[in-house]
């Protein structure tokens, strides 16, 4: 399919960053290390992005340390880092078009949605904080006559962030917002899939006033720049997004090197449960099909398990691959795709290998399973659906984190629920049911950091983020962010 010819003028009117941000300067790496950064859309090497080693972390951190203990931005007015922070997001606002067709070129996700989505969620999420910063209040104790007592958040000091590719720039600000709305000094390392809409903040952050250090952004590999960062140990805090291996990882070097502070937003294996008392089976069904296959499944939150009540199993499945048949992959900078492409090769192949298992194991494919779009160059692989999921199968138990749904039927409330909690993650949970009483008591039962009732998705930036058991801990979204990025000081004044 032709693109219209304003989006590829658009395009080729782009120019794409590549530099990292330590110190207020866009630099190479002191090696003159890149590394080449492929588009999912067609396999194409857009442009060479520095590739940061531990010497040029070092230089990020020492540069925002400097930053912090001098006070430039921690001790600024609250009406004046108000000011650049909403200077950031009129800035972001003004580029947002720029800073949408990088998202999708960078990930492969529709513009659509970039557009839609992905930045203004991250311009609001960057207004919120800035508006926030004054209203997070310390306390006073209850002391005797002779002594005032009380609490005070301060900042932590140099802050680690190491954000996802699946949503880079709205995962970026959930960091980034609240740590610098706390006065705290940001080192922000993106995934090296997907670094263009994080250097250009960066530039963006410069350009609205922030002073020079506070926000640094390193490109590289998570094995060479994100390891330094996250052992470096003039660092207060890591908070990071992705998996859980890596979250492993980032404990033992907190552990092997000052006892950081760590934050994880981890992964998840989310189940949607469908009862025979669904209030509106057709709402239900878009939500089972779009919580699953929104972002080509590459979503933490995503509703890859979908438990229905027995006596309405099938005929509610057909709903929902009707749907889902409609979610046809195309390119990604057509205003009318609704299903881009995965990120990256390596990501298409463990969605496929997933769904090969799936076959292998028994289950019944009822929709997709296939690569298309080969002609393209990128990385498509089809909405999938599988019924029949064994409750330990691999597809009903490991993150697939791609288009790949397994459903299963359940005969009693009770069993529903075990399924849903039968799982090492806790991130989301979803049920459908007329009766007010399951619904608040399902919302009970279930064990996972986010439960919606009758919807799927469905809360905003007031309302925390964040995971149960093996999903991670600390909340990201919300007041309760502020309190990761702060610590907590009593002070007695004894008085005379």
């Amino acid at each position: 399919m032709t693109l219209p010819a304003a989006m590829t003028e658009a395009v080729a009117r782009l120019t794409l960053p590549g530099l990292a941000v330590i110190e207020g300067e866009r630099v190479e790496a002191e090696s003159g290390a890149t590394f080449h950064n492929v588009s999912p859309r067609d396999g194409r090497v857009l442009n060479l992005v520095t590739a940061c080693q531990a010497v040029d972390v070092e230089r990020a951190v020492a540069s925002a340390r400097a930053a912090f203990e001098d006070g430039r931005w921690r001790d600024l007015g609250p009406r004046a880092k108000k000011a650049i922070l909403f200077r950031l997001a009129d800035l972001m606002e003004r580029d947002a078009e720029e800073l949408a067709l990088l998202e999708s070129l960078d990930v492969g996700k529709p513009i659509r949605d970039a557009r839609a989505v992905d930045i203004p969620l991250a311009i609001n999420t960057c207004r919120w904080y800035a508006e926030a910063l004054d209203k997070f209040y310390g306390e006073v104790g209850t002391s005797p006559v002779d002594r005032l007592s009380y609490a005070v958040h301060e900042p932590l000091g140099v802050i680690g962030a190491i954000v996802p590719w699946n949503f880079p720039l709205h995962m970026a600000m959930w960091k980034v917002a609240p740590a610098l709305a706390m006065g705290n000094s940001v080192v922000l390392k993106p995934a090296e899939q997907s670094p263009l809409t994080a250097l250009k903040l960066g530039e963006l952050a410069l350009e609205a006033g922030l002073p020079a250090g506070v926000l640094n952004v390193v490109p590289g590999l998570g094995s060479v720049a994100g390891e330094a960062l996250a052992l470096s140990m003039d660092v207060d805090m890591i908070a990071f997004t992705g998996s859980g291996p890596v979250g492993r990882r980032l404990m033992e070097y907190s552990a092997r090197s000052n006892l950081k502070r760590v934050s994880l937003e981890l992964g998840g294996k989310s189940p949607q449960i469908v009862f025979a008392d669904c209030p509106d089976l057709d709402a239900a069904a878009q939500a089972a099909a779009w919580g699953v296959f929104y972002n080509q499944g590459e979503v933490c939150t995503a509703a890859s398990r979908l438990l229905v009540e027995a006596s309405i199993k099938d005929a509610f499945l057909d709903r929902v691959v009707a749907v889902a048949r409609d979610m046809v992959p195309g390119d990604p900078l057509d205003p009318a795709t609704v299903f881009g492409a995965m990120v990256s090769e390596r990501q298409m192949n463990t969605a496929l290998d997933y769904i090969a298992t799936a076959d292998s194991q028994g289950a019944r494919r009822v929709l997709g399973g296939r690569q298309v779009r080969q002609d393209s160059g990128g990385y498509f692989v089809e909405p999938t659906i599988f019924d029949r999921v064994a409750p330990e199968s691999t597809l009903a138990r490991e993150e697939v984190f791609g288009p790949v749904l397994g459903v299963m039927s359940f005969s009693s409330e009770a069993e529903a629920f075990r399924l849903a909690n039968d799982t090492v993650y806790g991130l989301a949970a979803g049920l459908w049911t007329s009766d007010i009483s399951r619904a608040l008591g399902g919302a009970r039962q279930l064990r996972a950091g986010l439960v919606w009732v009758n919807g799927w998705d469905a809360c905003d930036i007031t309302m925390p983020f964040g995971g149960f058991k093996q999903s991670g801990f600390g909340r990201d979204r919300s007041l309760h962010a502020l309190h990761k990025y702060a610590d907590l000081k009593s002070v007695s004044v004894t008085l005379r």
